[in-house]
């Protein structure tokens, strides 16, 4: 008896409870605008904390809250440049020692360096 009396509905898609009865917390309608000019207002909890942008409905841009403070700017990290990391690890005056060292055996001729064929070529 109980097969045929759930046979040909969708349990799954469709819910056989109701709403009455039932005491919804208390909410506000909040409004927001996108660049766009696209209006439409959220329902939020009363005791929410308020986004300052929001998603559009309708066009996906960022909508920001009517009469209410932009976002907050997020301060970014400079870049690091290859000096920067490199004045990490070593001081001017080591650095200033290692050019030195590498101006020395380059001068003294100490240090092979092949010549390609081609660069051979241009100066000769």
């Amino acid at each position: 008896m109980s097969e045929r009396a759930l046979r040909g509905t969708r349990l799954v898609v469709t819910s056989y409870e109701t709403d009455r009865g039932i005491d919804l917390a208390p909410r506000q309608a909040v409004e927001y605008a996108c660049q766009n000019g696209h209006r439409f207002e959220m329902p939020f909890s009363v005791e929410a904390e308020i986004p300052p942008e929001w998603e559009c409905k309708v066009c996906g841009a960022q909508a920001l809250l009517v009469d209410g403070e932009g976002p907050e700017e997020k301060k970014g990290k400079p870049a690091r440049t290859h000096w920067d990391m490199l004045m990490e690890r070593r001081t001017r005056e080591e650095l200033e020692e290692v050019l030195a060292e590498r101006l020395a055996v380059l001068r003294s001729g100490a240090m092979n360096i092949a010549v390609h064929p081609r660069d051979s070529r241009k100066t000769a």
